[in-house]
Protein backbone atom coordinates (compact mmCIF):
# COMPACT_ATOMS: atom_id res chain seq x y z
CA UNK A 1 0.00 0.00 0.00
CA UNK A 2 1.50 3.63 -0.50
CA UNK A 3 1.97 5.55 2.00
CA UNK A 4 2.36 9.80 2.06
CA UNK A 5 3.10 11.41 4.80
CA UNK A 6 1.81 15.06 4.41
CA UNK A 7 2.87 16.53 7.91
CA UNK A 8 5.65 18.21 6.64
CA UNK A 9 4.73 19.37 3.68
CA UNK A 10 3.15 23.28 3.56
CA UNK A 11 -0.68 23.15 3.90
CA UNK A 12 -1.53 24.55 0.23
CA UNK A 13 0.39 22.02 -1.68
CA UNK A 14 -1.14 19.14 0.22
CA UNK A 15 -4.37 18.70 -1.03
CA UNK A 16 -2.44 18.81 -5.13
CA UNK A 17 -0.04 16.15 -4.12
CA UNK A 18 -2.19 14.00 -2.60
CA UNK A 19 -4.68 13.86 -4.98
CA UNK A 20 -1.45 13.28 -7.77
CA UNK A 21 -0.84 10.12 -5.60
CA UNK A 22 -4.26 8.86 -5.53
CA UNK A 23 -4.47 9.42 -9.23
CA UNK A 24 -1.38 7.28 -9.80
CA UNK A 25 -3.09 4.10 -7.78
CA UNK A 26 -4.71 1.15 -9.85
CA UNK A 27 -8.16 0.62 -9.16
CA UNK A 28 -8.23 -1.28 -6.29
CA UNK A 29 -4.82 0.05 -4.72
CA UNK A 30 -5.29 2.15 -1.32
CA UNK A 31 -3.59 5.19 -0.47
CA UNK A 32 -2.33 5.60 3.12
CA UNK A 33 -1.81 8.95 4.29
CA UNK A 34 -0.13 10.36 7.05
CA UNK A 35 -1.62 13.80 8.71
CA UNK A 36 -0.83 15.36 11.17
CA UNK A 37 -4.65 16.21 11.68
CA UNK A 38 -8.17 14.48 10.61
CA UNK A 39 -8.52 14.70 7.15
CA UNK A 40 -12.19 15.42 6.90
CA UNK A 41 -11.97 18.00 4.52
CA UNK A 42 -9.95 16.09 2.02
CA UNK A 43 -12.94 13.09 2.62
CA UNK A 44 -15.29 15.25 2.12
CA UNK A 45 -13.54 16.75 -0.85
CA UNK A 46 -12.96 13.42 -2.60
CA UNK A 47 -16.66 12.12 -1.70
CA UNK A 48 -18.05 14.94 -4.17
CA UNK A 49 -15.33 15.28 -6.59
CA UNK A 50 -13.46 12.08 -7.43
CA UNK A 51 -15.67 9.28 -9.02
CA UNK A 52 -12.87 6.24 -8.39
CA UNK A 53 -12.62 7.14 -4.82
CA UNK A 54 -14.21 4.65 -2.33
CA UNK A 55 -16.07 6.44 0.61
CA UNK A 56 -17.27 3.16 2.11
CA UNK A 57 -14.01 1.96 2.31
CA UNK A 58 -12.39 5.18 4.14
CA UNK A 59 -10.60 4.53 7.41
CA UNK A 60 -8.72 7.39 9.98
CA UNK A 61 -6.82 6.17 12.92
CA UNK A 62 -5.30 8.62 15.26
CA UNK A 63 -1.88 6.89 15.75
CA UNK A 64 -0.16 10.04 18.17
CA UNK A 65 -1.28 13.16 19.39
CA UNK A 66 -0.10 14.64 16.16
CA UNK A 67 -0.58 11.74 13.78
CA UNK A 68 -3.45 10.72 12.10
CA UNK A 69 -3.31 7.50 9.54
CA UNK A 70 -6.92 7.50 6.79
CA UNK A 71 -7.03 4.89 4.14
CA UNK A 72 -8.09 6.59 0.58
CA UNK A 73 -9.17 3.47 -1.38
CA UNK A 74 -9.87 3.63 -5.01
CA UNK A 75 -12.39 1.53 -6.87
Amino acid sequence: MPRLDVRDVPPAQRHPRIRTAFEELDGGETLELVNDYEPKPLFYEFASEVQSFDADGYEVTRTEPDEYVATFPKR
